[in-house]
């Protein structure tokens, strides 16, 4: 229960992933009272988390603005710099990025997800205008970050269309012998995608540590979860080839491993009237305006393959979008509610192009090395080998990678 001289929220948020946290801080920074619907204390979980996030330059950004990043970065092996990506098709073509190359000091930060769970969740403790509820509460705008496969979207008629891909992602921590130089590997061999990301980890550099992020069709995902350690590290060492080293399994425990099903979803519409009475605020409200209403951001509104490794920042994209729109409605445009439906059309505008040409994009190359036929696989590995002698488009690829 909140304090009752606690202002009445004008958000409240719904998700208690980094979106969700994000946003409540980024908010709460304009001075904004939030509600963030935290829920009933969890126990600790005795499985550990293997994803690791690979965060661009703008959400790089968003969290040195909400000083989580110095937080982060300060903890040995929780983040750890990509100076360098090799991206290989299914038939020789190569292509190669460099943070030199972008005048970049780096082209992402491959983050560990629970720390950085951790690192928000700790600045939200002391976040002044943040009141932790368990359950939603009433406010003129009902932001929802519940993920995927949230129901309070669903539930209040945000429908949203699926394109299931098949597939299902494996995640996990990995360990090689030799360093890996702060290199990023990623293969296309039809109709798998696989990636690797180099993570120090708590040992340091010299543990030559990579997350692992392996897009397979669902069966196979599914089995080499349950598989022994030994025969997932065979089938690792098939994929890469060795291109770096020996790989073993850091954590052997199938208990250490991540799968959940790939699929393409976007949201016909972002926003809407809240129809549970409810949740809706007391007092006058100006004309047109809805009672209170819900906006969808992260994968409540948008969910792309992750061979791009671009889910969370389209995500972190969203909060920084919405709170640019309503800080800037504060300063110029103090009468209007955070539901007013003026300010929501605005942040749709900015985020639903950006993230309608990542899902494309990202659609689009799966598409592309999914077919098996060798006329296709020689084509796309020719067009991979001729975009890595046009320095210009590589510029641009690496441009939209890193969010600007």
């Amino acid at each position: 229960m909140k304090p009752r001289s606690a202002p009445e929220p004008a958000v409240c948020i719904q998700g208690r992933g980094a979106v969700g946290m994000a946003l409540a801080l980024a908010l709460a920074h304009q001075g904004l009272p939030v509600a963030w619907v935290a829920g009933a204390a969890r126990p600790p979980s005795s499985r550990p988390d293997p994803r690791t996030y690979a965060l661009n330059a703008a959400s790089r950004r968003l969290l040195q603005a909400l000083r989580v990043w110095e937080a982060l970065s300060e903890q040995p092996g929780v983040v750890t710099p990509v100076r360098e990506m090799a991206v290989h098709g299914d038939r020789g073509g190569q292509l190669a990025f460099s943070a030199w190359q972008q005048r970049q000091e780096a082209l992402a930060w491959i983050v560990d997800a629970a720390a950085l769970d951790r690192a928000l969740a700790t600045a939200l403790r002391y976040a002044p205008h943040v009141q932790a509820v368990e359950q939603p509460c009433a406010a003129p705008l009902q932001a929802l970050c519940e993920g995927r496969d949230g129901e309070t979207a669903a539930r209040w008629g945000a429908r949203r269309i699926r394109s299931d891909y098949g597939q299902a992602a494996l995640a996990t921590r990995l360990q090689a012998d030799r360093p890996h130089r702060g290199r990023a590997w990623q293969s296309f061999a039809s109709p798998a995608v696989l990636a690797l990301l180099p993570f120090d980890g708590a040992a340091g550099p010299a543990a030559a540590g990579y997350g692992l992020v392996w897009s397979l069709p669902q069966a196979r995902a599914e089995a080499l979860r349950d598989a022994p350690a030994e025969a997932l590290e065979a089938a690792l060492q098939d994929a890469t080839g060795g291109v770096a080293g020996t790989l073993r399994l850091a954590d052997p425990d199938p208990a250490a491993r991540a799968c959940w099903p790939l699929r393409l979803v976007r949201a016909e519409r972002w926003h809407g009237p809240v129809p549970e009475a409810a949740l809706h605020p007391a007092g006058p409200r100006a004309p047109g305006v809805d009672p209170a209403s819900w906006l969808l951001l992260g994968d409540a509104a948008h969910v792309v393959h992750p061979l791009a490794g671009q889910g969370l920042n389209l995500g972190l994209a969203d909060v920084a979008a919405l709170a640019a729109v309503l800080g800037e409605a504060r300063v110029r445009e103090a009468w209007r509610a955070t539901n007013d439906p003026r300010l929501l059309d605005r942040y749709v505008r900015r985020r639903a192009g950006p993230t309608a040409a990542m899902a494309r994009a990202t659609d689009g190359l799966w598409q592309l090395f999914a077919p098996s036929q060798p006329v296709v696989a020689g084509l796309r590995n020719l067009g991979l080998g001729l975009l890595d002698h046009l320095p210009p488009a590589k510029r641009w690829l690496a441009a939209q990678a890193l969010g600007g």
